[in-house]
């Protein structure tokens, strides 16, 4: 059984960052995907692969990979800069406004 351990991206429609900060450890496929000739949906026999745990941190994820002997990756985060605006949009509804906001 093998699986992989990572911190999952920012969705890409938003620009907020939550439910980025923990860790996930995701069993990796053991079979392939079929293709059902009736109804066309692909599914699998394996039920691992449904599987992701959260953790807050990379110690627990791989502390619980070993104490389960489970083989395991680890792949470390890309840096992100914050993308802070300064007057952005926030800006217009700041309580400490001099003057009144219109259009």
């Amino acid at each position: 059984m093998r699986a992989r351990i990572y911190r999952p991206a920012r969705n890409a429609m938003q620009s907020g960052t939550a439910k980025t900060r923990h860790w996930v450890l995701e069993f990796a496929p053991s079979e392939a995907r079929v293709k059902d000739p009736l109804m066309g949906w692909t599914g699998s026999g394996d039920t691992q692969a449904q599987v992701k745990l959260r953790f807050e941190t990379q110690a627990e994820a791989e502390a619980y990979a070993k104490a389960h002997g489970i083989e395991y990756i680890v792949l470390q985060p890309k840096a992100r800069a914050a993308n802070i605006r300064p007057m952005g949009y926030g800006e217009n509804f700041a309580t400490n406004r001099r003057q009144v906001w219109t259009h």
